[in-house]
């Protein structure tokens, strides 16, 4: 049995398990994101006793801890019982994009020039995590959510910020791929 869930599951699986949440959610009046964990987690830590923003009551929010404590565990079950040994497989195209940005596919999911230990903690990659750690946060906070919080719960709410949000995540990622990333590697 474990080894039918190692293989390659389709790409729908995905979209089918997102919607079903998403029903379960309005079904009981919740709405999503992750970046929310962050503020209440701040906030268990005390931060509310200096900053207002994180003055509320954490506890109405165990239950998207909760969600952020099984995405986790999802990941770790996936990555250990559930992964597979074979190469991931990408189209000709993109690992042709891929060289010529610099990047090296290796068959792995995270390259390690951009992901290994040496790029991390080299003075470069370091700036570039920080930066882009700093970014989202940024942007994630005005933005009024992250791109889970406004592309899965806003748009399945029919929200208008959700879809300005949506789109400038869009806009953002395309000019990130196509002007910036070119020119980090």
């Amino acid at each position: 049995m474990l080894e039918l869930l190692k293989q390659p599951w389709p790409w729908w699986t995905s979209g089918a398990s997102i919607a079903f949440i998403m029903v379960l959610l309005l079904y009981f009046g919740k709405s999503f994101g992750v970046s929310a964990n962050l503020r209440t987690i701040c906030t268990i830590a005390g931060a509310g006793k200096r900053v207002k923003f994180f003055d509320f009551d954490w506890k109405t929010q165990k239950w998207n801890l909760l969600f952020i404590v099984g995405a986790v565990l999802g990941g770790v079950i996936s990555s250990t019982l559930l992964k597979s040994d074979q190469p991931l497989q990408l189209t000709g195209a993109t690992i042709t994009d891929l060289k010529a940005i610099g990047v090296k596919f290796e068959g792995h999911l995270n390259p390690s020039q951009l992901f290994g230990v040496d790029a991390v903690f080299s003075f470069k990659g370091f700036l570039i995590l920080l930066l882009g750690g700093v970014l989202v946060g940024f942007g994630a906070r005005y933005a009024g959510g992250c791109t889970s919080g406004h592309a899965i719960s806003g748009l399945t709410n029919l929200q208008l910020p959700s879809l300005i949000a949506v789109i400038g995540f869009f806009i953002g990622g395309l000019a990130t791929t196509y002007l910036i990333l070119p020119y980090l590697f």
